[in-house]
């Protein structure tokens, strides 16, 4: 039995510990909230003891092994280190830090005490990102990657209202890219590995942070095309397009429904069984990781976080998108 503490009171850690749950091998054993009132009505709904404002004695507790991080994007590479250097496995949510200086630092934490560090991407792990990489030869080579994934957020009402929520607040390392185009760049870099060159545009909000954006990505013999938003909705597939057909993947950030129409017009399912309960997948390698003793993911690996962020990094910076945490800010 694995004993976890969370970090972030929100629906995204409720989610995980549903999830996290099925795997048998999860237990809570402590909640971090800036304000105790706030853990202890986290802490309440599952009978959990352990509750914490401070995260040093959180990171110094004996009760706990590891630590799952859903805290706003800016906060990620010092709550993680903090956890890291008591020796605590970690598993962070992506994007798993604001910028490639961070990540080498937790990564030089992990290596150094040991531990196990891992970006909490979910789709990497679920059973329908898998059948798209075993079938992805089926379409002959591969000349295009597509990507869309453009969602209208609920907190976009209240920023044009006046009001300065985490999503669109460059403090928190935040933006449409940051969030969601996130979930376009890893399958990419997972697929086809770290592209030659990007150009990335998009509609910066007066806040500083982007609201919608696109790239284009280029490889030696392909190209990749990512369309992300936050300010507006989009009912578009993703698809991997290859000389003998493409494959049509129904949602990039959570792959359901999988199909390759063939150039000569047969059309093949490829979908497999997959759980609604998403973030079990992710719970079960992190677990199965500590348990084996292992102290990185050979899926979400350093190669690949590493890769992304260079992604978002190169991209942010051609979009003029810069946050406090970017040490090159006066650069």
């Amino acid at each position: 039995m694995i004993r976890f503490g969370v970090i972030g009171t929100n629906w995204i850690t409720d989610e995980f510990i549903r999830c996290a749950k099925i795997t048998k091998n999860f237990k809570l054993n402590a909640v971090y909230s800036r304000t105790k009132e706030k853990a202890v009505k986290f802490a309440e709904k599952y009978s959990v003891e352990g509750i914490f404002t401070d995260l040093e004695s959180m990171a110094k507790s004996d009760s706990i092994d590891a630590v799952y991080i859903a805290s706003p994007n800016s906060c990620h590479a010092y709550q993680a280190k903090l956890f890291l250097e008591k020796k605590k496995h970690v598993l962070c949510e992506k994007p798993i830090c604001s910028n490639l200086l961070e990540l080498e630092q937790m990564i030089k934490a992990a290596k150094e005490n040991k531990v196990l560090l891992m970006e909490a991407m979910k789709s990497s792990f679920l059973p329908n990102f898998k059948t798209i990489k075993e079938n992805l030869y089926k379409i002959g080579k591969i000349r295009r990657y597509f990507a869309n994934y453009c969602q209208y957020s609920s907190r976009y009402d209240r920023y044009k209202s006046g009001k300065n929520p985490n999503t669109f607040n460059p403090e928190f390392s935040n933006g449409s890219l940051m969030d969601i185009g996130v979930y376009c760049i890893h399958p990419l870099i997972h697929l086809f590995g770290k592209p030659n060159s990007i150009c990335a545009r998009g509609v910066i909000l007066e806040s500083g942070v982007d609201g919608e954006g696109s790239l284009i990505l280029t490889y030696d013999d392909m190209d990749a095309i990512i369309i992300h938003s936050k300010i507006a909705n989009s009912a578009l597939p993703s698809e991997i397009q290859g000389e003998e057909g493409n494959i049509i993947i129904d949602k990039i950030h959570t792959p359901e429904s999988i199909k390759i129409l063939y150039k000569n017009g047969e059309e093949e399912d490829i979908t497999v069984p997959q759980s609604k309960d998403n973030m079990y997948y992710e719970a079960k390698e992190f677990i199965d990781l500590i348990k084996a003793g292992k102290t990185e993911s050979s899926v979400n690996s350093y190669t690949i976080s590493r890769s992304a962020m260079e992604v978002l990094e190169k991209a942010r910076k051609q979009m003029g998108v810069i946050y406090p945490a970017d040490k090159w800010n006066n650069k």
